[in-house]
C-alpha cells in the first residue's frame, strides 16, 4: 500500500508530528510502514502540513499520487523539497528557553546557558520521534545547512509570541 493523503473519518487520530489531535474531515497525510507487532504494515498519520515537514520524501510520494487536489500543494511541497535538500531539519521540534542549563549543544558541544534560546531535536526512528537534544538558536543555520529554520520553528511551536520569534529571528540572523 503507498502513502496517502485523504480526508479524516473521525477525529481520534493523533498527529506523529505535533502530537494534537486530527479533525475529522481535515485532510491528513498517511505513512505506511511496517507494523513492528504484527504482520502487514501500519499507518502513521500526519497533518499535512507536519507531514511536509517532519517526513519529506514519503510526504512528496503521497503528494504525487494524491487522486484529489491537495490545497496549498506547491508551499507544501517546497517545504517538503527543502526537507530532502537539507534532512537535518526534518529534526526541529520548536524552540524554548533551557530550563535548566545542562543541555549541550549537537552543533558546537558547548553548555547551553540557562535561560536561553534553543531549538529542540527529535529524531526518527523505528517508526517513533525521539527527543535527541538542542542546538544553540545561532548554531542553528550552520547545524541544519539552511537558511528556513524559523518558519520550522514556528511551525512546531505555535505557543511562542511573536516577541518570542523576533527574539529568535535575530539570534538566526547571519554575523555581518
Amino acid at each position: 500500500m503507498a502513502h496517502l493523503i485523504q480526508p479524516a473519518t473521525t477525529a481520534r487520530s493523533k498527529c506523529r508530528g505535533c502530537g494534537e489531535r486530527i479533525a475529522a474531515g481535515a485532510l491528513r497525510f498517511g505513512e505506511v510502514v511496517p507494523n513492528p507487532f504484527a504482520e502487514g504494515d501500519a499507518t502513521q498519520w500526519f497533518h499535512v502540513a507536519c507531514g511536509a515537514h517532519k517526513r519529506p520524501e514519503p510526504f512528496l510520494e503521497a503528494l504525487s499520487g494524491a487522486s484529489e487536489p491537495v490545497p496549498d500543494a506547491e508551499s507544501l511541497s517546497a517545504v517538503a523539497q527543502g526537507g530532502v535538500a537539507h534532512p537535518r531539519l526534518a529534526r526541529i521540534d520548536g524552540a524554548e528557553h533551557d530550563p535548566s542549563g545542562r543541555a549541550t549543544c549537537r552543533h558546537c558541544k558547548t553548555r547551553i546557558e540557562k535561560g536561553a534560546w534553543r531549538i529542540r531535536l527529535v529524531y526518527y526512528e523505528d517508526g517513533r520521534f525521539q527527543p535527541s537534544g538542542a542546538v544553540h538558536v545561532p548554531c542553528a543555520r550552520a547545524y541544519f545547512e539552511a537558511d528556513d529554520v524559523l518558519p520550522r520553528v514556528r511551525h512546531f511551536a505555535p505557543a511562542l509570541a511573536e516577541a518570542d520569534l523576533k527574539e529568535i529571528e535575530t539570534l538566526l540572523a547571519p554575523a555581518t
